[in-house]
Formats: structure tokens, C-alpha cells, sequence
């Protein structure tokens, strides 16, 4: 039997996960620009992703904390994988909660091999959902480096998906 934080958690991972729809016109109007020193192209990169999301202990006690790991795998325009830390918190409003998380993403973009950071923030206000994913500034490494951009997440029939709209700065 699950306990209440952790069937809390999840609830709160299934919304986090479905916010892309939502989110994405607010994603959408918030890719980063580059310096007017960069050349760049806005590019979009899509395809599906396989995730598990897996319980951990919190340092607090607090009943409507929640934290997990995260790993995914990428395929399509992203081909990789990720890990990171996810932290939720439940209400006592149904429908309303909130998460963060971060994760590195290791893989190929495009034909381009590095390492980047994601940063997510994604609220649910009685039922309404907004959801962030930005790129962590600078933290593209080897052909990455320079990359700056949002993404989307869409779930489909249990199915994930991402589209990730994605500039690759150079220098002058």
C-alpha cells in the first residue's frame, strides 16, 4: 500500500508531466534570446521520451513534500538521457500543487553530442496549468555549448512527448 505523501507525489509528477499543452504558449513566448554578439537560428527538435520517476526520502517531514529522481530517455531529434531531482507540494486544495526540477540531459541534438541543464517550474491553480522548461544558461558543454531554448512536454494515450525549441549561439 502507498502511503498518502507518496500517492500525493505522484499525483503531483502525473500533473507536473501533463502540463505541456498548457504551458506551451507561455513556454513558447519565453525561448532566450541571444546577445546581439550571437548569430542563431531558432530550430525545433521532437520526438517521445520513456521516464521513471522514482520515490525518495525528503529531509523534512512534512506530509505534502514530495522529492523524486528522475530518469529519462530520449529518442527522435534528442537522442539520450537524462537524471535529475524533482521537488512537488501538494495542497490541501484539490487541484492545485506545484513542482521543480532539474535535470542533465547527455546525448546527441540534432547530430550535436553534449551535455545540457533543464530547469523546470510548473504549478497547478485549481486545475489551471502553467509549466516552465528552460535551458540553464551556459550549461551546454562540447557542440552544445551556446544553447539557450524552452521545452514542451505532451502526453498522449500514456505516451510522452517533448518539443524542444532550441537556438545554438556562436560567437562573432
Amino acid at each position: 500500500m502507498r502511503s498518502p505523501r507518496l500517492a500525493s507525489a505522484t499525483s503531483v509528477i502525473s500533473l507536473a508531466l501533463s502540463l505541456g499543452a498548457a504551458g506551451h504558449a507561455w513556454a513558447q513566448s519565453s525561448v532566450l534570446s541571444p546577445s546581439h554578439d550571437e548569430a542563431s537560428v531558432t530550430t525545433h527538435a521532437t520526438g517521445t521520451f520513456d521516464v521513471t520517476l522514482t520515490p525518495q526520502t525528503t529531509v523534512h517531514s512534512a506530509t505534502n513534500l514530495g522529492r523524486m529522481s528522475i530518469e529519462k530517455h530520449f529518442h527522435g531529434d534528442l537522442e539520450g538521457t537524462s537524471r535529475g531531482e524533482m521537488l512537488t507540494a501538494m495542497t490541501d486544495v484539490p487541484g492545485s500543487a506545484g513542482y521543480v526540477a532539474i535535470e542533465q540531459v547527455s546525448g546527441t541534438l540534432h547530430g550535436r553530442r553534449g551535455t545540457f541543464v533543464l530547469q523546470h517550474s510548473g504549478v497547478v491553480a485549481h486545475g489551471t496549468q502553467q509549466l516552465r522548461i528552460t535551458v540553464v544558461p551556459d550549461s551546454g558543454t562540447d557542440d552544445l555549448a551556446g544553447l539557450a531554448g524552452t521545452m514542451t512536454i505532451t502526453i498522449t494515450d500514456g505516451k510522452h512527448a517533448y518539443d524542444f525549441e532550441y537556438t545554438i549561439g556562436t560567437s562573432d
